[in-house]
């Protein structure tokens, strides 16, 4: 079997001209710990750059196997049809843009798509999904799931679904995983289907899409961020297998 091409979209460091590095320029990049995942998996990550000149993101999608949403900068709730609560709740419209294009290039290609955080919250938007802007603030009962100081060793349990894809992966049990993250989903997007919630509060912490076409799904949490000799987290080195055993399924010239 050849090594699969696995592309990330791009997180974003938009111009600012305080800046003594690249001032003014937009920077796109890669967060190490997520493509140190794919690697581990025996995959090769590829950045997707924005598009320009004689290429699109279609172009793009053509050269990849499969596609990985990484985490980052919150969306904006203009993508979902909403007015930010704050100011500092404003997100990454143009991120959004890029990534839900991107998403939608991949999947009418039917290259399989998997999201990380960030990920699984642009996959439920793209779908017609909306978000919590701020969980403390608007989810009646939350339980914490970011902390600054402890930032990915924060932990709390989850529920897999049974006959779920991720119990598959994991067996239908309850497991503990990170969390590192303010929003997450209110209202699940049309064609998905939840995987995994939270224990305590019922939060949506994995998803999948039901049916009608290539592989789509995604985790609230971090499996990157997991120390691999942690046996009492979920394997993070599971759940990329198990997303390259998707993406092999569509692939024809091994």
């Amino acid at each position: 079997m050849r090594t699969l091409r696995i592309g990330v979209s791009a997180c974003f460091f938009h111009p600012d001209p305080t800046r003594n590095v690249f001032k003014g320029k937009t920077l796109l990049y890669f967060e190490e710990s997520l493509v140190h995942w794919i690697e581990r998996g025996g995959a090769l990550p590829i950045l997707v750059p924005t598009p320009a000149a004689n290429f699109s993101l279609d172009d793009f999608a053509s050269a990849i196997d499969g596609l990985v949403l990484q985490g980052g900068a919150d969306l904006s709730p203009k993508s979902y049809g909403e007015d930010p609560l704050r100011e500092e709740w404003t997100g990454d419209a143009i991120r959004d843009a890029y990534e839900i294009a991107l998403l939608r290039a991949c999947r009418a290609q039917g290259k399989p798509i998997f999201g990380v955080c960030r990920g699984l919250q642009v996959i439920n938007v793209a779908f017609g999904g909306t978000l919590y802007q701020d969980i403390p603030t608007l989810h009646p009962k939350q339980k914490v799931h970011r902390d600054r100081e402890v930032y990915d060793q924060l932990f709390h349990e989850i529920r897999v679904e049974e006959k779920s894809w991720l119990a598959s992966v994991y067996g239908a049990r309850n497991g503990l995983v990170n969390s590192v993250h303010h929003q997450g989903i209110k209202r699940l997007g049309e064609g998905l289907v939840a995987e995994a919630h939270s224990l305590d509060d019922d939060l949506v912490e994995a998803i999948r899409a039901n049916g009608g076409g290539s592989f789509v799904g995604g985790v609230q949490w971090h499996p990157e961020f997991i120390d691999i000799s942690r046996k009492d987290l979920l394997a993070p080195s599971a759940l990329f297998s198990a997303f390259a055993d998707e993406v092999r399924k569509t692939i024809t010239d091994e």
